[in-house]
Protein backbone atom coordinates (compact mmCIF):
# COMPACT_ATOMS: atom_id res chain seq x y z
CA UNK A 1 0.00 0.00 0.00
CA UNK A 2 3.01 2.40 1.07
CA UNK A 3 4.24 1.04 -2.41
CA UNK A 4 1.57 1.98 -4.53
CA UNK A 5 1.21 5.61 -2.57
CA UNK A 6 4.68 6.46 -3.56
CA UNK A 7 5.06 5.67 -6.90
CA UNK A 8 1.23 7.51 -7.62
CA UNK A 9 3.07 10.84 -5.48
CA UNK A 10 6.07 10.01 -7.93
CA UNK A 11 4.25 9.74 -10.76
CA UNK A 12 1.76 13.47 -10.25
CA UNK A 13 5.44 14.75 -9.39
CA UNK A 14 6.68 13.84 -12.46
CA UNK A 15 3.83 15.28 -14.51
CA UNK A 16 3.87 18.46 -12.79
CA UNK A 17 7.57 18.80 -13.85
CA UNK A 18 6.86 17.27 -17.28
CA UNK A 19 4.08 20.15 -17.38
CA UNK A 20 6.11 23.41 -16.35
CA UNK A 21 8.90 22.15 -18.55
CA UNK A 22 6.33 21.88 -21.92
CA UNK A 23 4.86 25.37 -20.52
CA UNK A 24 8.66 26.77 -20.37
CA UNK A 25 9.73 25.40 -23.50
CA UNK A 26 6.93 26.33 -26.10
CA UNK A 27 5.27 29.63 -24.58
CA UNK A 28 5.37 32.21 -26.60
CA UNK A 29 6.30 34.47 -23.83
CA UNK A 30 9.83 34.24 -22.42
CA UNK A 31 10.29 36.51 -19.55
CA UNK A 32 14.07 37.39 -20.44
CA UNK A 33 12.32 39.20 -23.65
CA UNK A 34 8.79 40.16 -21.92
CA UNK A 35 9.02 40.50 -18.69
CA UNK A 36 8.61 44.24 -18.62
CA UNK A 37 6.67 44.80 -14.97
CA UNK A 38 8.85 46.09 -11.82
CA UNK A 39 6.84 44.00 -9.42
CA UNK A 40 8.10 46.59 -6.43
CA UNK A 41 8.44 49.71 -7.92
CA UNK A 42 9.39 51.42 -3.81
CA UNK A 43 12.59 50.06 -4.80
CA UNK A 44 13.30 52.00 -7.53
CA UNK A 45 16.01 54.19 -7.08
CA UNK A 46 16.45 55.86 -10.93
CA UNK A 47 14.63 56.19 -14.26
CA UNK A 48 16.54 57.38 -16.76
CA UNK A 49 14.80 57.99 -20.64
CA UNK A 50 16.51 58.81 -24.16
CA UNK A 51 14.91 59.18 -27.20
CA UNK A 52 16.25 59.42 -30.77
CA UNK A 53 17.28 63.09 -30.84
CA UNK A 54 19.34 63.18 -27.86
CA UNK A 55 16.53 64.49 -25.55
CA UNK A 56 17.05 62.84 -21.74
CA UNK A 57 15.55 63.02 -18.42
CA UNK A 58 17.00 61.81 -15.47
CA UNK A 59 14.59 61.06 -12.74
CA UNK A 60 16.29 60.97 -9.50
CA UNK A 61 14.41 59.91 -5.99
CA UNK A 62 15.54 61.27 -2.85
CA UNK A 63 13.30 60.07 -0.49
CA UNK A 64 9.91 58.38 -1.07
CA UNK A 65 7.89 61.72 -1.74
CA UNK A 66 10.85 63.71 -2.86
CA UNK A 67 12.31 62.71 -6.56
CA UNK A 68 14.49 65.04 -8.54
CA UNK A 69 14.74 65.93 -12.35
CA UNK A 70 17.93 66.14 -14.42
CA UNK A 71 19.62 66.72 -11.24
CA UNK A 72 18.35 70.47 -10.80
CA UNK A 73 14.51 70.47 -10.59
CA UNK A 74 12.13 69.30 -8.32
CA UNK A 75 10.07 66.35 -10.17
CA UNK A 76 6.20 66.62 -10.38
CA UNK A 77 5.20 63.94 -7.59
CA UNK A 78 1.65 62.97 -9.83
CA UNK A 79 3.59 62.08 -12.73
CA UNK A 80 6.47 60.38 -11.13
CA UNK A 81 3.72 58.22 -9.59
CA UNK A 82 1.59 57.78 -12.80
CA UNK A 83 5.37 56.55 -14.55
CA UNK A 84 5.47 53.97 -11.63
CA UNK A 85 2.44 52.79 -11.61
CA UNK A 86 2.87 52.27 -15.36
CA UNK A 87 5.97 50.09 -14.74
CA UNK A 88 4.18 48.15 -12.22
CA UNK A 89 1.04 47.28 -14.18
CA UNK A 90 2.36 46.91 -17.62
CA UNK A 91 0.85 44.32 -19.28
CA UNK A 92 1.72 42.04 -22.74
CA UNK A 93 -0.88 41.38 -24.57
CA UNK A 94 0.99 39.44 -27.74
CA UNK A 95 4.04 39.37 -28.96
CA UNK A 96 4.29 40.99 -32.77
CA UNK A 97 3.49 39.01 -35.18
CA UNK A 98 6.56 37.60 -37.34
CA UNK A 99 4.87 39.47 -40.57
CA UNK A 100 5.30 42.91 -39.25
CA UNK A 101 8.13 42.23 -36.47
CA UNK A 102 10.94 43.87 -38.77
CA UNK A 103 8.77 46.98 -39.90
CA UNK A 104 7.96 47.25 -35.95
CA UNK A 105 11.68 46.86 -35.00
CA UNK A 106 12.59 49.43 -37.94
CA UNK A 107 10.53 51.79 -36.43
CA UNK A 108 11.43 51.90 -32.98
CA UNK A 109 15.02 52.03 -33.93
CA UNK A 110 13.89 55.66 -35.11
CA UNK A 111 11.30 56.99 -32.78
CA UNK A 112 11.21 55.00 -29.65
CA UNK A 113 12.29 55.50 -26.24
CA UNK A 114 14.91 54.20 -23.88
CA UNK A 115 14.37 53.19 -20.39
CA UNK A 116 16.60 52.49 -17.98
CA UNK A 117 15.10 51.44 -14.77
CA UNK A 118 17.69 51.26 -11.57
CA UNK A 119 16.37 49.56 -8.69
CA UNK A 120 18.15 49.66 -4.71
CA UNK A 121 20.00 46.21 -4.25
CA UNK A 122 21.90 44.47 -1.42
CA UNK A 123 25.21 42.54 -2.22
CA UNK A 124 24.41 40.65 1.19
CA UNK A 125 20.68 40.18 1.43
CA UNK A 126 19.63 37.32 4.16
CA UNK A 127 15.86 36.66 4.20
CA UNK A 128 15.21 39.91 3.81
CA UNK A 129 15.89 40.60 7.09
CA UNK A 130 19.45 41.22 7.09
CA UNK A 131 20.77 43.38 4.73
CA UNK A 132 24.32 44.76 3.74
CA UNK A 133 26.24 46.27 1.39
CA UNK A 134 23.58 48.72 -0.88
CA UNK A 135 24.11 49.42 -4.50
CA UNK A 136 22.18 50.36 -7.13
CA UNK A 137 22.06 47.99 -10.17
CA UNK A 138 20.59 48.29 -13.79
CA UNK A 139 16.90 45.74 -13.29
CA UNK A 140 15.39 46.29 -17.19
CA UNK A 141 16.48 48.09 -20.25
CA UNK A 142 13.97 48.25 -22.77
CA UNK A 143 12.47 50.47 -26.03
CA UNK A 144 9.00 52.28 -26.20
CA UNK A 145 7.52 52.39 -29.39
CA UNK A 146 4.78 54.22 -30.63
CA UNK A 147 0.95 52.72 -30.46
CA UNK A 148 -0.30 49.89 -32.47
CA UNK A 149 -2.90 50.77 -35.44
CA UNK A 150 -6.17 50.39 -33.08
CA UNK A 151 -4.63 52.67 -30.67
CA UNK A 152 -4.97 50.02 -28.12
CA UNK A 153 -1.87 49.19 -27.54
CA UNK A 154 1.99 50.15 -27.68
CA UNK A 155 4.96 48.20 -28.99
CA UNK A 156 7.78 47.94 -26.68
CA UNK A 157 11.35 45.78 -26.79
CA UNK A 158 13.58 44.54 -24.20
CA UNK A 159 16.93 45.32 -25.12
CA UNK A 160 19.55 42.87 -26.86
CA UNK A 161 16.22 40.77 -27.36
CA UNK A 162 14.62 39.72 -30.37
CA UNK A 163 11.31 40.27 -30.38
CA UNK A 164 9.11 42.95 -29.73
CA UNK A 165 6.06 42.85 -27.87
CA UNK A 166 2.28 44.59 -27.72
CA UNK A 167 1.74 46.00 -24.31
CA UNK A 168 -1.03 47.69 -22.54
CA UNK A 169 -2.45 49.04 -19.02
CA UNK A 170 -6.03 47.15 -17.89
CA UNK A 171 -6.87 50.23 -16.38
CA UNK A 172 -6.52 51.91 -19.60
CA UNK A 173 -8.22 52.10 -22.76
CA UNK A 174 -5.16 53.48 -25.00
CA UNK A 175 -1.40 53.68 -25.14
CA UNK A 176 1.21 54.05 -22.85
CA UNK A 177 4.34 56.03 -25.14
CA UNK A 178 3.30 59.74 -23.78
CA UNK A 179 3.66 58.52 -20.16
CA UNK A 180 7.39 57.67 -21.55
CA UNK A 181 8.35 61.51 -22.28
CA UNK A 182 11.55 62.86 -22.63
CA UNK A 183 10.58 66.21 -22.48
CA UNK A 184 12.13 67.86 -19.34
CA UNK A 185 8.96 70.12 -19.27
CA UNK A 186 6.68 67.59 -18.72
CA UNK A 187 8.32 66.37 -15.78
CA UNK A 188 8.84 69.60 -13.74
CA UNK A 189 7.20 70.31 -10.19
CA UNK A 190 4.63 73.17 -11.06
CA UNK A 191 5.31 74.77 -7.75
CA UNK A 192 5.57 78.31 -7.72
CA UNK A 193 5.26 79.32 -3.65
CA UNK A 194 4.71 76.05 -1.33
CA UNK A 195 5.64 78.40 1.67
CA UNK A 196 3.76 77.16 4.97
CA UNK A 197 2.16 79.66 7.58
CA UNK A 198 4.53 78.31 10.58
CA UNK A 199 8.06 79.64 7.76
CA UNK A 200 6.45 82.29 6.09
CA UNK A 201 8.88 85.71 7.11
CA UNK A 202 8.03 88.28 4.83
CA UNK A 203 6.67 89.29 1.34
CA UNK A 204 6.54 92.45 -0.86
CA UNK A 205 3.41 92.87 -3.65
CA UNK A 206 4.39 95.79 -6.14
CA UNK A 207 1.00 97.20 -8.03
CA UNK A 208 3.61 98.18 -11.00
CA UNK A 209 0.91 100.11 -12.78
CA UNK A 210 -0.74 101.07 -9.41
CA UNK A 211 1.80 101.69 -6.90
CA UNK A 212 -0.26 103.49 -3.99
CA UNK A 213 -1.28 99.55 -3.55
CA UNK A 214 1.78 98.15 -3.59
CA UNK A 215 2.66 96.82 0.16
CA UNK A 216 4.51 94.57 2.20
CA UNK A 217 3.68 91.94 5.11
CA UNK A 218 6.03 90.86 7.60
CA UNK A 219 5.83 88.14 10.43
CA UNK A 220 7.55 88.01 13.94
CA UNK A 221 8.68 84.84 15.73
CA UNK A 222 5.62 85.26 17.20
CA UNK A 223 3.57 85.54 14.03
CA UNK A 224 2.59 88.71 14.43
CA UNK A 225 1.88 90.08 11.38
CA UNK A 226 2.33 94.22 10.23
CA UNK A 227 1.18 95.93 6.99
CA UNK A 228 3.16 98.73 5.47
CA UNK A 229 2.06 100.52 2.66
CA UNK A 230 5.03 100.97 0.06
CA UNK A 231 4.47 104.11 -1.44
CA UNK A 232 4.65 105.98 1.98
CA UNK A 233 6.35 104.00 4.61
CA UNK A 234 3.41 103.78 6.46
CA UNK A 235 2.06 101.19 9.14
CA UNK A 236 -1.42 100.41 8.39
CA UNK A 237 -4.44 98.64 10.04
CA UNK A 238 -5.44 95.40 8.54
CA UNK A 239 -8.64 92.67 8.21
CA UNK A 240 -7.50 89.76 10.55
CA UNK A 241 -9.54 87.63 8.41
CA UNK A 242 -8.30 88.63 5.35
CA UNK A 243 -4.66 88.76 6.17
CA UNK A 244 -4.53 85.22 7.37
CA UNK A 245 -6.42 84.49 4.25
CA UNK A 246 -3.69 85.88 2.20
CA UNK A 247 -0.63 84.44 3.76
CA UNK A 248 -1.53 81.18 4.21
CA UNK A 249 -2.44 81.27 0.19
CA UNK A 250 1.31 81.05 0.27
CA UNK A 251 1.20 77.39 0.87
CA UNK A 252 0.14 76.30 -2.76
CA UNK A 253 0.84 78.09 -5.78
CA UNK A 254 1.34 76.72 -9.26
CA UNK A 255 1.82 77.76 -12.71
CA UNK A 256 0.56 76.21 -15.69
CA UNK A 257 3.11 75.31 -18.38
CA UNK A 258 6.50 76.00 -18.65
CA UNK A 259 7.18 77.66 -22.27
CA UNK A 260 10.92 78.14 -21.94
CA UNK A 261 10.86 76.51 -25.39
CA UNK A 262 7.62 76.98 -26.46
CA UNK A 263 7.79 80.07 -27.88
CA UNK A 264 10.27 81.90 -29.72
CA UNK A 265 13.00 83.69 -27.48
CA UNK A 266 12.11 87.17 -29.95
CA UNK A 267 9.17 86.83 -28.53
CA UNK A 268 9.28 85.80 -24.57
CA UNK A 269 12.47 89.15 -24.72
CA UNK A 270 9.46 91.50 -26.24
CA UNK A 271 7.38 90.23 -23.25
CA UNK A 272 9.34 91.01 -20.71
CA UNK A 273 11.38 94.26 -22.27
CA UNK A 274 7.58 95.59 -21.83
CA UNK A 275 5.87 97.16 -18.64
CA UNK A 276 4.97 94.22 -15.88
CA UNK A 277 2.31 94.15 -13.90
CA UNK A 278 3.19 92.40 -10.19
CA UNK A 279 6.59 91.77 -8.50
CA UNK A 280 5.89 89.24 -5.81
CA UNK A 281 9.08 88.73 -3.50
CA UNK A 282 8.30 85.78 -0.98
CA UNK A 283 10.50 85.61 1.76
CA UNK A 284 10.51 82.65 4.25
CA UNK A 285 12.51 82.19 7.61
CA UNK A 286 15.05 79.95 6.55
CA UNK A 287 16.24 83.24 4.51
CA UNK A 288 14.92 81.77 0.88
CA UNK A 289 13.48 84.39 -1.47
CA UNK A 290 11.10 84.01 -4.18
CA UNK A 291 10.69 86.44 -6.74
CA UNK A 292 7.89 86.49 -9.67
CA UNK A 293 7.81 89.19 -12.19
CA UNK A 294 4.07 88.95 -14.16
CA UNK A 295 3.09 90.25 -17.58
CA UNK A 296 0.18 90.45 -19.71
CA UNK A 297 -0.96 87.93 -22.08
CA UNK A 298 -2.75 88.75 -25.08
CA UNK A 299 -6.11 87.55 -25.52
CA UNK A 300 -8.91 86.86 -28.57
CA UNK A 301 -11.39 89.64 -27.00
CA UNK A 302 -11.47 92.84 -28.05
CA UNK A 303 -12.18 95.97 -25.90
CA UNK A 304 -12.89 98.92 -26.91
CA UNK A 305 -12.66 102.80 -25.50
CA UNK A 306 -15.00 105.31 -25.23
CA UNK A 307 -14.78 106.21 -28.92
CA UNK A 308 -15.01 102.66 -30.03
CA UNK A 309 -11.67 102.60 -30.77
CA UNK A 310 -10.33 99.07 -30.50
CA UNK A 311 -7.70 98.19 -27.58
CA UNK A 312 -5.26 94.95 -27.52
CA UNK A 313 -7.20 92.56 -27.09
CA UNK A 314 -6.58 90.72 -23.50
CA UNK A 315 -6.15 87.16 -21.65
CA UNK A 316 -8.93 87.59 -19.08
CA UNK A 317 -7.75 84.30 -17.75
CA UNK A 318 -3.88 83.69 -17.85
CA UNK A 319 -0.45 86.18 -17.57
CA UNK A 320 2.71 85.21 -18.28
CA UNK A 321 5.34 85.51 -15.75
CA UNK A 322 9.04 84.07 -14.74
CA UNK A 323 10.18 82.45 -11.84
CA UNK A 324 12.67 80.35 -10.37
CA UNK A 325 14.82 83.58 -10.67
CA UNK A 326 13.94 84.28 -13.69
CA UNK A 327 15.34 81.06 -15.27
CA UNK A 328 12.12 80.00 -16.55
CA UNK A 329 9.12 82.05 -18.63
CA UNK A 330 5.65 79.97 -17.66
CA UNK A 331 2.21 80.57 -17.99
CA UNK A 332 -0.23 81.64 -14.93
CA UNK A 333 -3.73 81.70 -14.15
CA UNK A 334 -5.81 84.57 -12.62
CA UNK A 335 -7.94 82.21 -10.99
CA UNK A 336 -4.92 80.54 -8.92
CA UNK A 337 -3.13 84.05 -8.73
CA UNK A 338 -5.61 86.33 -7.18
CA UNK A 339 -5.34 84.86 -3.41
CA UNK A 340 -2.17 86.33 -3.54
CA UNK A 341 -2.30 89.46 -5.79
CA UNK A 342 -4.12 91.28 -2.98
CA UNK A 343 -4.15 95.52 -2.57
CA UNK A 344 -3.39 96.78 0.20
CA UNK A 345 -6.44 98.73 0.14
CA UNK A 346 -7.93 95.04 0.07
CA UNK A 347 -6.49 93.93 3.06
CA UNK A 348 -6.49 97.26 5.10
CA UNK A 349 -8.73 98.00 8.24
CA UNK A 350 -12.38 99.20 7.08
CA UNK A 351 -13.54 101.73 9.43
Amino acid sequence: MKKNRFLLLLTLILVIIAVLFVNRRYTTLDDTESGFAVADTSKVSRIFMVDKNNRSVELQRENPAKWILNGKYLAHNFNISMLLGTMHDITVRYPVPIAVRDNVIKRMASMGVKVEIYQEGYRINLFDRIKLFPYEKLSKTYYVGDATPDNRGTYILMEDAENPYVVFLPSLRGFIYPRFSTDETDWRDHSVFKTPLQDFASVTLEFLEKPEESFRVDADAKGNFTLTTLLDETRQGFDTLRMLQFVTAFKDIRFEAVLNTKLEASYIDSIASGPGLHIITLLDREGNEFVVHTFRKSGISEFYDKDGVALEPLDLDRMYAYVNEGRDFVLIQYFVFDKVLRTASYLQKKE
